[in-house]
């Protein structure tokens, strides 16, 4: 009968199987740990409903190029250790949970010259 081919991983039970099968092409050589992450990495950064709610209240818009340049910082801080970072941009500032790859809260320019970064163990200029 054969090794059953999984196309799409949809899910860690497939993701599992398929490095146990070790389809060609889906994890090869790679630990389990390796293929789940960049499965996990695959989706980019998330936001909570707070960071989507204070997004949505200050007119911003969440852009090709945004999400783009807040995966390379999130990255950026992953390859550094880091656990929890504050991103910053030209016009805003994005507090991240880098394991989770999620924004947890943002704020505008203006809001960053008022406020004390805290819990935070990494900056990355993006």
């Amino acid at each position: 009968m054969g090794v059953p081919k999984i196309t799409n991983v949809s899910n860690i039970s497939e993701l599992k199987l398929s490095h146990q099968l070790n389809v060609p092409g889906k994890t090869g050589s790679a630990s389990f740990a390796d293929s789940l992450q960049a499965e996990y990495d695959k989706s980019g950064v998330q936001f909570s409903k707070h960071a989507a709610q204070r997004m949505q209240s200050r007119g911003m818009e969440v852009t090709p190029g945004l999400l783009s340049n807040l995966n390379q910082a999130v990255q950026r801080a992953r390859d550094k250790g880091s656990k929890d970072a504050v991103l910053i941009g030209d016009k805003s500032a994005f507090i991240v949970n880098i394991p989770n790859n999620t924004v947890i809260t943002m704020m505008t320019e203006r809001e960053m010259k008022e406020n004390i970064f805290t819990n935070i163990d990494s900056a990355v200029l993006f």
